[in-house]
């Protein structure tokens, strides 16, 4: 196997396929990069089981791509991108000696190390589900940073951790929670299809470090897997089984109260309390009447703050409600505009927050009860 690359392009697509390879690899394989010498292309390949990277990089005036003898290696990720990082040269010549030893050299720049054979990589199968649909990057990139912080990070219930993709004909509603908070994102897309699915919330990160700026991004899914075809690079990553809960019927459908203030004016004023916790959790009280709006949090070991949101416009009755501070900053972040809505029923009931912009997101918090 020998082939000869440009540098920056070889580095550059080891750095996207080691980005699957976790620190603590379920087999010693999956500790390193697959790379394929083909006829016209490289195809580097990593993975932790979960999440699979495959990406290629074909012969182009870009990056030099010369191919004298196929074959396959698997070498050590952290060890490979070090060295050719390290070389300094435009070029990289990669050679495997005998059976799994490596020369990888540039300019005057020799490095020998030891590969593993290709037939120790576990199979993996990244052919393309039947069910496809297409969307510009920008929105998967706005659907997983709208919803995917509001996932669990315990595996208490697994299905929780993971971002809830459900198509109904055109229609699909992207959902993340963690039983105290909710982030839901719709959008409509060309293709009619019928699927439930949930990706891991790790997962969907590693998607969002591998989309670009502009293009598109083909989804594949089935019951099994999802596929996030980018350019030349696949994310492919395996589903959470179980049934995801039905979080329709947590969203209120009509309200009695609504306020609407400047989103930094409250991120602002929010992040000022935030300093003042109960066990280790910032709660803040919202005192809202048609008058004056004030946001307030209150500990017995710390002290006490109160603002008054000079920004806030409230319709109806006098309103108190409590929450964790941290839910509602993490919501208001990832909507878009400078305005946001909240529409509340009651003292201890979930409201809704949105961008008065942007109807197609919605967070929902649960309040806390509070005794002061």
């Amino acid at each position: 196997m020998y082939f000869k690359v440009a540098k920056k392009n070889f580095y550059n697509a080891l750095s996207v396929a080691a980005r699957a390879i976790s620190t603590f690899s379920p087999l010693p394989a999956f500790s390193g990069i697959k790379i394929d010498a083909k006829e016209d292309c490289l195809v580097l390949t990593g993975s932790d089981s979960d999440v699979s990277i495959q990406t290629k990089l074909v012969k182009s005036e870009d990056c030099n791509l010369e191919i004298r003898d196929m074959g396959s290696i698997v070498i050590e990720a952290k060890y490979i991108l070090e060295i050719v990082r390290k070389i300094n040269a435009d070029e990289i010549e990669f050679e495997v000696i005998d059976r799994c030893s490596t020369k990888i050299s540039g300019n005057t720049a020799e490095f020998r190390i030891n590969g593993m054979r290709a037939n120790e990589y576990p199979a993996i199968d990244f052919s393309k589900p039947k069910e496809c649909f297409t969307m510009e990057e920008d929105i998967l990139r706005r659907i997983i940073l709208q919803t995917s912080f509001a996932t669990s990070d315990k595996e208490t219930r697994p299905v929780l951790t993971g971002v809830n993709f459900a198509c109904d004909g055109t229609t699909l509603n992207c959902v993340a929670t963690d039983s105290y908070r909710l982030a839901k994102k719709t959008i409509e897309i060309k293709e009619s299809l019928n699927f439930n699915i949930t990706v891991p919330a790790k997962s969907l990160q590693e998607v969002v470090k591998t989309l670009e700026d502009e293009g598109e991004v083909e989804i594949a899914v089935n019951d099994k897997k999802a596929q996030f075809i980018i350019n030349d690079t696949i994310v492919q990553t395996r589903l959470i089984d179980g049934v995801y809960p039905e979080t329709n019927r947590l969203i209120p459908l009509t309200f009695d109260y609504e306020l609407t203030i400047d989103a930094k004016d409250l991120l602002d004023a929010i992040d000022r309390a935030s300093f003042i916790k109960n066990d280790g959790v910032s709660v803040i009280k919202f005192s809202l009447s048609e008058d004056e709006c004030v946001l307030s949090s209150k500990s017995v070991e710390v002290g006490s703050s109160t603002e008054v949101l000079n920004s806030a416009s409230f319709v109806g009755n006098r309103l108190e409600i409590s929450c964790n501070g941290r839910y509602v900053f993490d919501a208001i972040k990832a909507l878009s505009g400078s305005l946001v809505k909240f529409s509340l029923c009651g003292e201890m009931k979930p409201f809704i927050i949105q961008s008065v912009d942007d109807a197609s997101v919605l967070q929902l918090v649960l309040p806390v009860r509070t005794y002061a």
